[in-house]
């Protein structure tokens, strides 16, 4: 069975992993870039402005996160895509989506209530429709030995992901009012960052230390080795801010609003949605037993609040900037270093193709 989207496997520095990266998937980076080059204009944003903000995310990136910004000036020199439109496609949230989040749903389970007793992260990603055709997976494999698997849109880096040390990362968008577009370095940049730690503290530092302009929620894991029970923490990330949830009974989920008291605004409370019942039904739904991994799969498949549920469809008659669905579904064993992922909506899904980490095919 082979993946549901293409997989590029790369390795070396981190500016040898982004120019073979780059020129592997050359055409599809060269079409996301116009495709959000072309929804920057419709935002207002035209390409002087948004290459300008572009070059402010690579200085902020490269004085920050400089690994990451080697693979990423990596890809515009593989690729041929001007540097400062890969950074602007790196900060496509700060640009354009910063006022309402689109959907996603995100679940963290430790080991004590699952059937394996390893660690699980789960996720629907959901965007754009449009967006699907340039959605890929990448595996890097550094000159240290660091191995990291991720899905991602081409050009990108890394949205949920899981790497060789059993750290793993899934992703919500949030909103605040202190979101802006000049505020530092990408949340996609700060993803990467994340699964490019070797432990949790330093995925927690990696994500909290530099500063940001738009808001983000990560859902991180690691499984421990040695027979040490894993850890799931929650990070809802704002310009200025941060907020930490923790496991209640071994479950942890989340969706698109801010469950911590932060001092900001959440923008979500001014538009409503879903999401405000979206987390509480995942965990509700996942029960009080054991969990394993099709219990995961059928909450991911969940139609309640159909179209606007766990399992996202588009609906007919939105807004073009409102349309979203589930575009992929995630399960990630973070004990097996292995990524389950399917075709979205995860309802129509023919099944999950595994993927380890160290071993894509």
């Amino acid at each position: 069975m082979q993946p549901p989207l293409p997989l590029v496997d790369v390795s070396g520095t981190p500016r040898e992993c982004g120019v073979a990266y780059g020129a592997a998937a050359a055409e599809l980076i060269a079409a996301n870039a116009a495709s959000y080059m072309a929804r920057f204009a419709a935002a207002g944003i035209d390409a002087k402005r948004a290459r300008g903000y572009g070059a402010l995310f690579r200085e902020a990136s490269r004085r920050h996160v400089p690994r990451v910004a080697e693979m990423l000036d990596g890809v515009a020199e593989g690729s041929g895509v001007a540097v400062d439109e890969v950074y602007a496609l790196n900060g496509r949230t700060e640009l354009i989506y910063s006022a309402e989040p689109h959907e996603c749903t995100a679940i963290g389970v430790l080991g004590e209530r699952t059937v394996s007793g390893h660690t699980l992260l789960a996720q629907n990603w959901d965007w754009h429709p449009d967006q699907r055709p340039y959605a890929l997976l990448l595996a890097t494999r550094d000159e240290r030995g660091g191995e990291v698997l991720a899905l991602t849109e081409a050009g990108m880096l890394a949205k949920a992901g899981l790497n060789d040390a059993g750290l793993g990362v899934c992703v919500n968008m949030l909103g605040t009012v202190r979101d802006r577009r000049d505020g530092g370095v990408p949340y996609h940049v700060l993803l990467r960052a994340a699964l490019e730690a070797r432990h949790l503290g330093a995925a927690i530092k990696a994500v909290c230390a530099p500063p940001r302009g738009a808001s983000i929620n990560l859902l991180v894991g690691q499984a421990f080795p040695g027979g040490t029970p894993g850890d799931v923490i929650d990070l809802e990330v704002a310009p200025g801010d941060v907020g930490f949830l923790h496991p209640a009974d071994g479950v942890l989920t989340h969706a698109n609003h801010f469950e911590t008291a932060l001092s900001a605004l959440d923008t979500l409370k001014g538009f409503g949605g879903s999401s405000f019942f979206r987390s509480a039904r995942a965990r509700r739904l996942l029960g009080t037993g054991p969990i394993d991994e099709p219990a995961l799969r059928s909450v991911l498949r969940g139609h309640g609040g159909h179209p606007q549920s766990i399992c996202r469809h588009d609906e007919p008659g939105a807004a073009e900037e409102d349309r979203t669905e589930s575009l992929y579904s995630l399960v990630m064993d973070l004990d097996e270093r292995r990524m389950s992922i399917a075709a979205g909506p995860p309802c129509t899904a023919g099944g999950y193709h595994d993927l380890w980490v160290g071993k894509t095919t």
